[in-house]
């Protein structure tokens, strides 16, 4: 078994060729995420600045602690603050008694000279005790490192699954081709008496050495590429300058041994189909000389196929349905197309040949480009399935974000009557009429009793100014009867009646407070409220004023912009880091893609001599022969283009529904420039690898 086993890698190396690199390449992008994830988790602790000198440090309470109720019991939820709260008055009172207390730039900490112990019994529930490395918790940026993690680990995640995704795709298509190609091969051992389990142990044994070898190379690629994706992120402004640093030091060697057995596994996994469908070809395969396909979508296919079609389309309408905001979150719009994109790739067979029969080409190379597409519906499948992932790839994810930056942007250009919009971190509040002045804070919410929900919200200086400069979508209610008892919620809030009674907690943690709604907007894309004013908003600061007119004089600290130039300034399309996060994940696909087409098109090809050698002897030059060739193959990219644009028209039309469901700006955009690069790029190198060796038939 293994001497035919190893004939078979040796003679048939070409037919694996695709798959190996496409496993090597695969397993290397693992390694590099899973190296980049480790050094998230790796984060250089910094040194203690604000209170450097001070051993102890007593914070402000910096998290809201509320009793919410798990079925029939109860627990403490707890919510960050914007903001840690002044260390309290009479604790401040007792610790200057005792000891030596510093004040570094604020009351939310303090700096205290004396046993940590004796600190922590004197302070009890009533602050946070700091001692050693936990100190720079108090300093300024200390959530900086933390956010960029989380922003790190979103993308790599992404990338990384996305890397799986299409490797275990294009493995899995290279062995199912290899395995069409063969036919008469295994249909020769099976008259020379091997069993339909010898020829799944085969070509499993031959997965595995490919999978083996394929792992170990990537493992070395990914060693290298590691420190160039850090540097990359460092310079794209994705990554904070200690990210390569943490990727050179090395680390755990757990992300080389997760991306060796996946590959291998992938490997197996991408050939057991192909391997079940080798032990079912029989002996009169032997004789098969025509070139037609059949059986080229079995049942298993098909069935999986539809599930993942029905079940993306299903999830689809079902969030649409009960959860639209779910539909602009970058998690979903990168997720659910997924099952889409798999379900169409997996039925492309049923849908090449009647794509192939619609299209009419002129004169005799048009007739047969035609006639071959629709008959070599493997070939065309094989081709057309690679170009579809990437188009609905970049289709759907550019597609999404940029629909989504433009609803915000849009729903923030059209709130505002001003004619002018200054902001800035602090900015004095006017003091006459014609402006209106609002600030950032967050309220808490109890979500019935099981959750303690934290909003993002807005603080109004004047409601009466406010309400004439906003235009916001009312529901019920009216924003100029917002005062010191009441608040402007959205439909988002479990209480959402106007007269109704919310009872929330402030900024600062204090309260619960218990406020009239004034007014209910739409959700929107999730900025429309909720809006208090500063008796409820301890803490927050004036960052946004509206006006008629510019100020006569700078205003100190702030920026004074024409509402358009406001909205166009803080509300981008897309942010750079947010496109190259998008163009990694996009550049990646477009690889993997660009390794299938060669592949398949170099291994499907060289099998051609015959065919195209009658051609010649039927009367056809050799231009027309290799016109017919690359007509072939560009009209399998053709397809494959037309259902990924299909694919991304279904999701970006389930974005749009959802958007109309939140009263949002409905603007959807398709990233027509980088599909139609991505499509190049597949003509290209298909069409290059087809040519080559037609080219070398003819001769």
């Amino acid at each position: 078994m293994l001497t035919v086993v190893f004939a078979g890698l040796r003679d048939r190396w070409t037919a694996l060729l695709g798959g190996f690199v496409a496993l090597a390449l695969g397993v290397g992008l693992l390694v590099v995420m899973g190296v980049g994830l480790s050094a998230t988790g790796r984060a250089p602790e910094r040194a203690p600045e604000r209170f450097a000198s001070s051993p102890v440090v007593v914070q402000g309470q910096d998290h809201l602690s509320v009793e919410v109720r798990r079925g029939p019991e109860t627990t403490v939820v707890d919510a960050p603050l914007d903001r840690p709260q002044p260390v309290d008055t009479e604790l401040l009172r007792e610790l200057r008694a005792r000891w030596t207390v510093t004040v570094a730039g604020g009351p939310d900490a303090v700096g205290v000279d004396a046993p940590a112990g004796a600190v922590r019994a004197l302070a009890g529930t009533r602050a946070r005790v700091l001692t050693g490395d936990e100190r720079r918790l108090a300093d300024p940026g200390a959530g900086h490192d933390a956010q960029a993690r989380v922003t790190l680990d979103a993308l790599l995640g992404t990338a990384g699954g996305v890397s799986a995704f299409v490797s275990v795709f294009v493995v899995a298509s290279t062995f199912a081709f290899a395995v069409a190609l063969r036919r008469r091969e295994y249909g020769l051992l099976r008259t020379a008496g091997a069993t339909p389990g010898q020829l799944r142990r085969m070509l499993l044994a031959e997965a595995a050495c490919v999978g083996v070898l394929a792992s170990a190379a990537g493992c070395l690629l990914g060693a290298r590429g590691a420190p160039w994706l850090a540097r990359a992120l460092v310079d794209g402004g994705v990554a904070p300058d200690w990210f390569p640093l943490a990727v050179r030091d090395g680390g755990t060697s757990w992300p080389f041994h997760a991306a060796f057995w996946t590959g291998v596994t992938v490997a197996l996994a991408g050939a057991f189909a192909a391997s079940r469908r080798a032990g079912r070809i029989g002996p009169a395969a032997a004789l098969r000389e025509a070139d037609v396909d059949t059986d080229v979508l079995p049942l298993g296919r098909a069935l999986l196929g539809a599930v993942l079609l029905l079940g993306g389309l299903g999830l689809l309408v079902w969030t649409y349905a009960t959860e639209p905001s779910e539909l602009l979150k970058r998690k979903a719009y990168t997720t659910q197309p997924m099952p889409l994109i798999t379900g169409a790739a997996l039925l492309a067979p049923l849908l090449v040949r009647p794509a192939a029969r619609a299209v009419r080409l002129p004169g005799a190379v048009g007739m047969l480009v035609r006639e071959n597409g629709a008959a070599a519906v493997r070939r065309t499948a094989a081709v057309a399935a690679p170009v579809l992932v990437t188009v609905a790839l970049a289709g759907t994810l550019l597609g999404s974000a940029a629909t989504v930056t433009g609803a915000k942007a849009a729903e923030a250009a059209g709130q505002t009557r001003a004619a002018y919009v200054t902001t800035g971190t602090a900015l004095p509040r006017p003091t006459g009429p014609g402006a209106s002045a609002t600030g950032a804070t967050s309220v808490f919410v109890r979500d019935g009793e099981e959750a303690l929900v934290k909003y993002g919200a807005r603080v109004v200086a004047d409601p009466a100014a406010w309400a004439s400069y906003a235009r916001l979508p009312v529901l019920a209610g009216d924003p100029r009867d917002l005062d010191d008892r009441s608040i402007v919620v959205n439909e988002e809030f479990e209480r959402h009646t106007v007269g109704e009674t919310v009872e929330v907690w402030r900024a600062d943690g204090r309260g619960p407070v218990r406020l009239r709604v004034a007014a209910v907007l739409a959700r929107g894309t999730g900025s429309n409220g909720p809006y208090v004013t500063w008796a409820n908003a301890p803490g927050a600061t004036v960052d946004r004023i509206d006006s008629d007119r510019p100020a006569p004089v700078p205003v100190p600290g702030g920026t004074v912009r024409s509402a358009a130039d406001w909205a166009a300034a803080t509300h981008p399309t897309t942010t750079p880091q947010t496109r190259l996060g998008l163009l990694l994940v996009l550049g990646i696909a477009l690889v993997y893609t660009v390794i299938a087409l060669a592949n398949t098109l170099l291994t499907a090809t060289s099998v051609r001599g015959p065919e195209l050698a009658s051609l010649r002897l039927a009367g056809a030059t050799r231009g027309q022969v290799l016109r017919a060739v690359a007509g072939e193959t560009l009209l399998a990219v053709g397809i494959g283009a037309v259902l990924g644009l299909a694919v991304t028209a279904v999701c970006l039309a389930g974005l749009g529904g959802g958007l109309a469901a939140l009263a949002a700006p409905v603007a959807l955009t398709v990233p027509w420039s980088q599909v139609a690069a991505a499509v190049g790029v597949c003509a290209v190198a298909a069409t290059g690898a087809c040519a080559l060796p037609a080219w070398r038939f003819t001769r």
